[in-house]
């Protein structure tokens, strides 16, 4: 297992922000219980280069590693979860390796 921490990094485009709402009360506890924690989330932009695609809502996680993002990820306690934010928005999630 990698010592490097590892960042979970989201652009979302919330659909139905009521339901949406529901889901960042939920989701947090669980990011917790994997020890992760939000560094940004949905905070003013400034983009400055935006040659590959334009962010609309951008999310940053970090956990101790990347196996222990992707646990989070494919958890149980993620799943009813990741499926609130599916039906509520769209979006892509990487999770890239820190250094």
């Amino acid at each position: 297992m990698s010592d490097k921490p590892a960042y979970i990094i989201v652009d979302v485009d919330i659909h139905n922000p009521e339901e949406y709402e529901r889901y960042k009360q939920k989701v947090v506890p669980i990011v917790t219980s994997f020890g992760g924690k939000y560094l940004a989330r949905g905070g003013e932009m400034d983009i400055i280069n935006d040659g590959l695609w334009r962010p609309t809502r951008m999310v940053l996680l970090t956990f101790p590693s990347a196996s222990i993002a992707r646990e989070f990820m494919e958890s149980d306690a993620y799943a009813p979860v990741r499926k609130m934010r599916e039906d509520n928005s769209t979006g892509t999630l990487v999770i890239l390796e820190g250094i």
